[in-house]
């Protein structure tokens, strides 16, 4: 097993961020000033803006006409969709409902990588993903208990819940599906045109929203946490992504989903919200047991090179 330090350093450095976004995001919509499709704006606006920026100090690529389609549909599936559809869903289900619903994600991409990429499904993927989740589920299931938060049980409540699952598919259909293609080009060429689709798809939505917002009204905390949302959790963390598609199989990235929860859990005790307890702490250690499962069982190249390796050389 070679362990990639590069690439599981940038999906944790990500999800982390996102982990961050979390508690964030609730603090500058609990003021009501910016909504969250006008947050999705500021993310999606914003990073274009620092990727054509950080564009300019690298040589020209040319990107051809039919990357460019390619490019398009790969933003469709890593934005536009994956936060419309989650933002959408947030709104119609309860946080706790799209918080385990998020689980899924490393099980779309097992089983996309093995329909696209013919990964192997083996025992210990399987094994450290139900790890990833149980720990996931018990850090969101304890949390809920202290909160109000529940589902209505409604149909407006499944849609939202059907929304936030196809979310999670199309995040993980980008991880797998475009893994090859984003080691085409550098890391600020595929951002800058994926942003910019994803701009320009999102904009007529929210457009009035935007008009709308009344931005003297903004303080600095809200200021401070936009540009976070901004920069870290959307600038910087999916440049970190692209680092970590490149280098890890798309299951093994998938899997740093789960330290997501693991961030929000630990911002929370820290600002007194919640309090360390065993079943926290045995939560933590079975999200880092999934993720090693996973990152040691076999790839495709490995069953290859071993069946290779296996098969008797013939004397001519």
């Amino acid at each position: 097993m070679k362990f990639n330090l590069k690439g599981h350093a940038a999906m944790l450095g990500a999800n982390t961020m996102w982990g961050l976004m979390s508690p964030v995001s609730k603090l500058i919509m609990a003021s009501g000033a910016v909504s969250p499709f006008v947050m999705t704006d500021l993310r999606v606006g914003g990073a274009m803006l620092l990727f054509w920026i950080a564009s300019l100090f690298q040589k020209p690529e040319h990107v051809s006409p039919k990357d460019m389609v390619t490019m398009f549909f790969a933003s469709l599936f890593a934005i536009v969709l994956n936060q419309g559809c989650f933002i959408l869903g947030v709104s119609m289900s309860s946080p706790t409902d799209a918080s385990i619903i998020t689980t899924s994600m490393p099980l779309w991409a097992m089983v996309l990588a093995a329909y696209i990429l013919k990964e192997p499904v083996t025992g210990k993927k399987v094994a450290g993903i139900a790890c990833g989740a149980g720990g996931a589920l018990m850090l969101i299931l304890g949390s809920s208990a202290n909160g109000s938060a529940a589902s209505s049980g409604s149909g407006t409540a499944i849609r939202g819940d059907l929304l936030v699952l196809f979310a999670q598919f199309c995040y993980a259909f980008y991880i797998v599906y475009y893994k090859d293609f984003v080691r085409k080009y550098s890391l600020f060429t595929t951002m800058k045109w994926l942003f910019t689709y994803a701009f320009i798809c999102i904009l007529p939505f929210s457009a009035d929203e935007l008009m709308a917002t009344r931005w003297n009204e903004l303080t600095p905390q809200t200021i401070a946490g936009i540009l976070f949302i901004v920069i870290g959790a959307t600038f910087i963390s999916y440049m970190l992504i692209v680092i970590g598609q490149k280098n890890l199989r798309p299951t093994v990235a998938g899997m740093y989903n789960y330290v997501q929860p693991v961030v929000a859990c630990i911002v929370a005790i820290c600002c007194g919200m919640e309090s360390l307890n065993l079943i926290k702490a045995a939560a933590v250690v079975l999200i880092f047991t999934g993720v090693y499962l996973v990152t040691a069982s076999k790839s495709r190249q490995d069953l290859e090179n071993h069946d290779a390796d296996r098969t008797p050389v013939r004397n001519p």
